[in-house]
């Protein structure tokens, strides 16, 4: 079977990590991260060039020190509802902790928005690695690592088993009978876990696509045995060649031991392209973009993040690294464990170690259209990839790789020329699950 290159693209609004200094730019409305016409426009341009989804991230703890795009913006599930009525095709995919939501409340949430759109639904399942949002929700303490994998796993499958509660042929609506539901394809849940206790059934239908569509972003060995047992679309970091080629086959490879089909778990890298009519000029645009950026006390924030939104300002910035690995359980634990042991080995200070993770580093994505082209597609062929979620820092910027890159990639046969399907699970090629309660009558009956 040949693979089909996937794009999602992911709203920079005014600056996320890395992207500080973005709300500068002329280009960018100050208001762009509530503006809901300028995520409708993305999405209309996204779906005008065939991607596959439009990805909202989220988190819901903040301080002063966050980037601009996380101090003010929409809800993700009431922003993808919006534009769901602007759009045909494009998938939508929306961020929600599973630490801290209800099953049943999120069930019901990502069910309407799939109904809504008739089948476009997705969900980016969070763990939470800010341990302030603990504070939001009426708790002390941010859970530990192992715990909010533990209660994610059992999450999404008391999701899953809430969208079930009807079978596809409940409702007949047969006026003449009388009969608008057939009780026996009702199911409750009755569920007691470790985690939860959740009756069911859920007040909603399956939609057009079965499920909403499960994606994930765990780069730690918990997160990627999380992503190998439940997840259909995963979010990786990229870096090299190399190592994006070791995250997919390990990946793939953990998806097969649990008896899955590794076909159907897509992995996308994220990517922020940078396209200029000349190799050079995109390469000097992307120095630019860097310095542009380059803010060391939004960095020293930003390394507080993996440390449970920490304030490293305390310190004396030019002393050894601080012990702070206790912090790392709570917050980003396989960031934060990695920058210890490298400050540990390499008797790094607080000062080298902030300006260590914003160092500028070439990105591959770099270049004319067709440098551009050429990369993807070698990334692509060397299964190091089944697709990219892609950021541009403007909208012009995403008009031109849809102008000039995606008719490339066309042209080689990587990409779609017309979408195949008007759900998010056929566009990605994702099979729709079947009812249990169907499957388990079908077993019986035959």
């Amino acid at each position: 079977m040949s693979r089909t290159l996937h794009l999602a693209l992911h709203p920079y609004g005014v600056g996320g990590p890395g992207q500080h200094g973005l709300w500068k730019d002329p280009r960018v409305a100050k208001n762009a991260s509530i503006d809901i016409n300028y995520y409708i426009r993305l999405a209309q341009a996204a779906e005008h060039a065939l991607f596959d989804a439009l990805f909202i991230v989220d988190s819901q703890f903040i301080n002063s020190t966050y980037p601009a795009h996380y101090l003010n913006r929409l809800e993700p599930l009431t922003l993808l509802s919006a534009v769901a009525t602007h759009t045909k095709h494009l998938g939508l995919v929306g961020t929600a902790s599973s630490t801290y939501n209800s099953p049943f409340n999120l069930a019901r949430r990502f069910a309407s928005l799939d109904h809504i759109s008739g089948g476009r639904a997705g969900w980016n399942v969070v763990t939470s690695f800010d341990t302030g949002t603990a504070r939001n929700f009426g708790l002390d303490e941010h859970l530990d690592y192992s715990t909010r994998y533990g209660r994610a796993l059992e999450f999404v499958q008391v999701a899953r088993g809430l969208w079930d509660s009807y079978e596809d042929d409940a409702f007949p609506a047969d006026v003449e009978r009388g009969v608008f539901l057939d009780s026996a394809k009702l199911h409750g849940l009755d569920h007691a876990g470790e985690h939860f206790k959740i009756a069911g059934p859920l007040n909603l239908s399956r939609s057009p696509q079965g499920q909403p569509v499960i994606f994930q972003a765990g780069v730690s060995e918990e997160g990627r045995d999380l992503a190998a047992q439940v997840a259909e679309g995963i979010f990786a970091p990229g870096g090299t060649l190399e190592s994006a080629r070791d995250y997919y086959a390990d990946v793939k490879k953990r998806t097969a031991a649990y008896g899955r089909d590794p076909e159907h778990v897509k992995i996308l890298i994220h990517g922020g392209p940078v396209v200029a009519a000349t190799d050079e000029a995109a390469r000097r645009r992307e120095r630019e973009i860097f310095e542009e950026d380059d803010d060391f006390g939004r960095n020293l924030a930003l390394l507080g993040r993996s440390f449970g939104a920490y304030d490293f300002s305390v310190h004396d910035l030019d002393a050894p690294f601080p012990d702070v690995a206790h912090l790392a359980e709570k917050g980003g634990r396989t960031g934060a464990t990695q920058l210890i042991a490298r400050a540990r080995s390499e008797n790094l200070t607080l000062r080298q170690v902030a300006e260590s993770i914003n160092q500028f580093r070439q990105s591959p994505f770099v270049g004319d259209p067709r440098t551009v082209a050429d990369t993807i597609q070698q990334w692509f062929e060397a299964r190091a990839l089944d697709g990219f979620n892609l950021a541009f820092r403007t909208e012009d910027e995403l008009n031109y790789f849809v102008d000039s890159v995606v008719p490339l990639l066309q042209k080689r046969g990587l990409f779609r020329t017309e979408y195949t399907s008007d759900t998010l699970r056929g566009n990605l090629g994702l099979p729709i699950p079947a009812n249990r309660h169907s499957r388990e009558r079908q077993l019986v009956n035959d």
